[in-house]
């Protein structure tokens, strides 16, 4: 099982989260993808852009912060962070 975790922060509080669980035996990258855009489906945000250094942080640590220069529009909170929590072996 696949499961990404996804959290909205503010002032160093948790606002929001979720967990996106993909059982699918699509590839991890497919499964990372479709994960956010459930996260943004469910958080109402447009998807975030993914910059050079989110690639690094993510393939380093398997966790990511998309701040406002990763989203198109204007977002109420500080960063969106999603971390992958369980993978297949």
């Amino acid at each position: 099982m696949f499961r990404l975790w996804g959290k909205i922060f503010k002032d160093n509080h948790l606002l929001k989260d979720t967990v996106i669980q993909d059982p699918s035996d699509e590839t991890r990258t497919h499964k990372i993808f479709r994960a956010i855009d459930e996260i943004c489906r469910q958080f109402d945000l447009g998807k975030p852009i993914w910059l050079e250094t989110n690639i690094k942080d993510f393939k380093r640590h398997s966790k990511v912060r998309f701040r406002q220069d990763n989203f198109m529009e204007e977002i109420p909170f500080d960063y969106l962070e999603i971390q992958v929590i369980e993978e297949d072996p």
